[in-house]
């Protein structure tokens, strides 16, 4: 991992941190105490302007760095199971690099699949024949467990 990487990572690290939250809860109170010592004048508003848009710019680009490896690496890692598993479609593999319209086919052939899953089940269930609620006094003790028995304290 290069230098910006390892320094991006650690940042996000330490600026997610509720540690750094407070710090910065405790800067903006500062700079409001100070408001009124400082007559509240241009410069001391420009300086958290100033502050807060300089961070907020640098900001940016380590937290969009890190979500860019993060989702790199857990596409990898998705990748490699939909290739280990038999059944997997594995033109699925790279739907990162696909077009909008390819994965709102995708998402139209996924759903219709799911459809005619649900009407199959729908079907099969039908077909099945109805039981009356509590009509086997055995098939209710089965669908219980199995039965556990409480020993009684010794006197």
């Amino acid at each position: 991992m290069s230098f910006f990487d390892r320094a991006a990572a650690h940042i996000a690290r330490l600026v997610g941190h509720p540690f750094s939250f407070a710090l910065a809860c405790l800067i903006v109170i500062v700079w409001a105490g100070l408001g009124p010592i400082a007559g509240y004048s241009d410069t001391w508003q420009l300086i958290i302007n100033t502050s807060t848009t300089i961070v907020t710019f640098l900001m940016v680009f380590l937290i969009q760095n890190t979500q860019n490896r993060d989702n790199h690496a857990l596409h990898l890692k998705i990748d490699e199971l939909l290739r280990a598993l038999d059944a997997a479609d594995t033109r699925l593999v790279d739907l990162e690099e696909r077009s909008e319209q390819e994965l709102q086919q995708l998402h139209d052939r996924y759903r219709e699949l799911a459809n005619g899953a649900a009407v199959e089940k729908e079907k099969r269930d039908e077909s099945r024949p109805k039981r009356q609620a509590g009509s086997d006094a055995g098939e209710r003790r089965r669908n219980q467990g199995p039965r556990r028995r409480v020993q009684e304290p010794k006197a």
